[in-house]
C-alpha cells in the first residue's frame, strides 16, 4: 500500500515538471530589435535589403537626370516581385518596406497595380452610380507610371549537418516604360550561418 501512494505522489511530481517544462512566456520586444531564431528571412532581412536598394536606386543616373521641373517626381508602378528561394517570403513585406521609405523621403510616387488598381476602377464606377456629382472621382485622370519595378529573391542552402548556410540574393530593375531601357538594377546579398541547434 506504502509502495502504491509512493508511486502516486512521483507520477504527480513528474506531471507537474512536465508541465512546468512545457510552459511557454511571451513579451513584447522594440520592432527594430532582431531575434534570430533560425537562419530563415526574417523582418530585419526585408529592411537591410530595401535599405541597401533604395540607396542604390536613388544614386544612379536615371534619378539624377530626371526632368522634375516639367514632371514632378517620377512615378513608379509595381509589375512583379518573384519569390524564387525555397522557402515562403512575404514579398508583399519587402515591397512595402521600399515603398514606405521612398515615399517618406519624397522621393517618388507610386501608382497602384493590379487587383488594387482593379478594386479602385470598380470603386469609380460605383461612384459613377451613387454618388453625388460633385464628388465623383473622374474616369480618365489616372496618374501614369514613368517607370516599372520588377526583380526576384533567390536562395542558395548549403549543409553538412552540424552547420547550415543560406544565402540570400535579391535582384531589382526599373525600366523606362517610354523607352523600356533598364535604369537601374539592384543587387543586395545576404548570408546566414545557423548551427545545428537552430536548424528549422
Amino acid at each position: 500500500m506504502r509502495l502504491l501512494v509512493q508511486c502516486k505522489y512521483l507520477l504527480v511530481i513528474l506531471a507537474a515538471i512536465s508541465l512546468a517544462a512545457c510552459s511557454s512566456s511571451v513579451k513584447r520586444i522594440d520592432t527594430d530589435q532582431e531575434v534570430a531564431i533560425s537562419d530563415k528571412w526574417n523582418d530585419i532581412d526585408s529592411k537591410l535589403v530595401s535599405d541597401a536598394m533604395i540607396n542604390d536606386m536613388l544614386s544612379f543616373p536615371w534619378y539624377q537626370d530626371f526632368n522634375f521641373s516639367n514632371k514632378g517626381n517620377p512615378t513608379i508602378i509595381i509589375q512583379a516581385i518573384r519569390n524564387k528561394s525555397a522557402e515562403h517570403i512575404p514579398v508583399d513585406t519587402f515591397i512595402n518596406d521600399i515603398k514606405r521609405s521612398l515615399l517618406r523621403a519624397g522621393k517618388v510616387d507610386f501608382v497602384v497595380s493590379g487587383e488594387e488598381r482593379d478594386d479602385i476602377r470598380n470603386e469609380r464606377s460605383e461612384q459613377e452610380m451613387n454618388a453625388a456629382p460633385d464628388t465623383v472621382a473622374k474616369f480618365g485622370l489616372e496618374q501614369g507610371a514613368g517607370f516599372a519595378l520588377s526583380g526576384t529573391i533567390n536562395s542558395i542552402v548549403d549543409s553538412n549537418g552540424d552547420q547550415r548556410v543560406t544565402f540570400y540574393q535579391v535582384d531589382l530593375k526599373l525600366i523606362d516604360m517610354t523607352s523600356n531601357k533598364e535604369v537601374w538594377n539592384g543587387q543586395k546579398k545576404i548570408k546566414k550561418l545557423a548551427t545545428k541547434g537552430s536548424f528549422f
